[in-house]
């Protein structure tokens, strides 16, 4: 089965006898862009759990060593309990899974010798408990195009998550869109063109400052007309706590509706794991204004903080689609809630 069939459980089938899009950057292609996207390998030697637990070594480094050196040679205690509250939340697992998982560990072993090692089996399987409903394979419908705007701060990874599906969708057969509604940089503009460029998929795109609203709508307009499968909107990093920004996002949203009433078909939210606690505040405020029906979290290999997805998971009971711990176009993998909360938890 194919990577995008793993991480998108298809509903829609590519178009069928036609020739696939030329590649169609908008603009002149950065020599470094291209060059950066040039050199990025499409596979990794090492097998996807193995990779994921290197991403996830410095999360589980953290934690894993805090826990071995509380319950080692000691008793279990209320002071025991409270150093491991304090070591998960630190961790970015969030106040309520810490709660959760001291009440596992602390259940008839109290006053008692606990082995490190079983408290990071409760770890593991405690986390799993909570990521495991929301492991959901993303679902294409049948519209055409499917419209999937993805939304997220600047810098959280949304343009290169954006290439990396739609080189997978392309590899599958579909005909792609790429509309590059990040009109505030320049270079999100460029980025997405030499995506458009490598995978070979259409771009529409303007000039800076352009009207993001009306770019969705033209873009939207052109895949519809030359019978695209997939329409993939980059939008500008927008800071949620800049109201005009997040008034711009709604008026995207209401100007593809007025093409089609069900568009956007979904709303992928991307997360910077390394942004810790502030990814909370983020899925909040994107959900409320742009009804986020998935999440994506990447960079879970620069960062101490991989628990944080716990938190999000927990809270908002968004399906996670998949997960990136590196550059390559294969380091973006389905969400395997089992495989996560063992690499976590130091587990082989």
């Amino acid at each position: 089965m194919s990577l995008l069939k793993r991480i998108f459980n298809r509903g829609l089938e590519p178009a069928e006898d036609e020739p696939a899009a030329e590649p169609q950057a908008v603009g002149a292609e950065p020599a470094a862009e291209a060059q950066a996207l040039q050199a990025v390998p499409t596979a990794h030697p090492a097998g996807w759990a193995s990779r994921l637990k290197e991403g996830l070594s410095k999360s589980s480094r953290s934690l894993t060593s805090s826990i071995s050196a509380i319950f080692t040679k000691r008793k279990l205690d209320a002071a025991t309990l409270e150093e491991l509250e304090d070591v998960l939340i630190q961790a970015d697992l969030g106040v309520e899974m810490a709660n959760r998982i001291v009440k596992a560990v602390a259940k008839d072993r109290y006053d008692r010798n606990v082995d490190p090692d079983e408290v990071k089996r409760i770890l593991a399987s405690e986390i799993a408990k909570v990521l495991e409903p929301v492991a959901v394979p993303f679902r294409f419908g049948s519209e055409k195009p499917f419209v999937i705007l993805v939304v997220g701060v600047n810098g959280s990874g949304k343009t290169t998550t954006i290439g990396k599906l739609g080189a997978l969708a392309v590899g599958d057969g579909f005909k792609v869109t790429l509309a590059a509604c990040d009109t505030f940089r320049a270079a999100a503009i460029e980025q997405l063109a030499a995506w458009g460029s490598r995978i070979g998929a259409k771009v529409i795109a303007r000039e800076p400052g352009a009207d993001a609203a009306g770019l969705a709508f033209d873009a939207f307009k052109s895949a519809a007309s030359d019978g695209s499968d997939i329409l993939f909107i980059d939008t500008a990093g927008r800071l949620q706590n800049k109201a005009s920004l997040m008034a711009e996002l709604d008026k995207i949203v209401r100007v593809l509706k007025k093409q089609d009433p069900r568009a956007p078909h979904a709303v992928l939210l991307v997360l910077d794991a390394t942004t810790g606690q502030n990814a909370v505040s983020q899925a909040e405020t994107f959900t409320r204004v742009a009804g986020v029906t998935g999440i994506v979290m990447t960079k879970l290999d620069g960062t101490a903080r991989g628990g944080i997805l716990v938190a999000i998971a927990g809270r908002f009971k968004l399906p996670v689609h998949a997960v990136g711990v590196g550059e390559r176009i294969d380091d973006l993998q389905p969400f395997d809630a089992s495989a996560f909360s063992r690499a976590i938890a130091g587990l082989d």
